[in-house]
């Protein structure tokens, strides 16, 4: 997938790599070291945001890719995970480390997944962002996704996606429609005398 200017490289994750993201995903959004970035859930969720099952699953998924952010001396900047679901791309597990947020790692992940969504055909690119968190709504409609007016339920209950600390957590369904993707042209040639 290539290394940006800096030196940062986003490449697919390994197996062996497992610990580390779940370590990631965490410092991005619970907990007080959380509140170093601006992604942080800390004031809506205690509890974890993923474990080793969900990630080792997510590296081992034969209809997706996990991709990771490093810098050159091999530490993990940040990661996402695409699934292909029929006509979409399926976007989540988005995390960039605190300390590392607004330096355009995450702009640099998010167009990576959509360059293998566009690859994969897909008509559109789609994501559950929770309904309170404006600032990161903005975020993703400043690069081209928009509500669909749909809205998902938090799966409360189901510790494993955290423990709310407000009552009316919600997603909502934002989407991207991807350059459509048609095959090369084929030359053709012209027969004397027609035009």
């Amino acid at each position: 997938m290539g290394a940006g200017g800096d030196g940062t490289t986003i490449r697919a994750a390994v197996g062996t790599e497992v610990a580390a993201l779940v370590t990631l995903i965490e410092s991005a959004y619970r907990g007080d070291s959380s509140r170093a970035g601006w992604t942080t859930e800390a004031d809506l969720l205690d509890g974890q945001r993923t474990d080793a099952e969900e990630m080792t699953a997510a590296a081992a998924d034969p209809d997706g890719v996990l991709l990771v952010a490093e810098d050159p001396a091999g530490r993990l900047l940040g990661c996402c995970r695409l699934q292909r679901r029929g006509e979409l791309g399926y976007f989540g597990t988005f995390a960039v480390a605190p300390a590392g947020q607004g330096a355009g790692v995450g702009g640099r992940l998010l167009g990576a997944a959509e360059d293998h969504a566009t690859a994969w055909g897909v008509r559109a690119v789609e994501m559950t962002v929770l309904r309170q968190r404006a600032d990161l709504i903005a975020w993703y409609e400043r690069r081209g996704y928009r509500r669909t007016g749909a809205t998902r339920p938090f799966p409360y209950g189901d510790e494993r996606f955290g423990v709310p600390r407000v009552p009316d957590l919600e997603f909502v369904v934002l989407e991207k429609p991807l350059r459509a993707t048609a095959p090369p042209p084929t030359p053709t040639r012209l027969s004397p005398g027609s035009t």
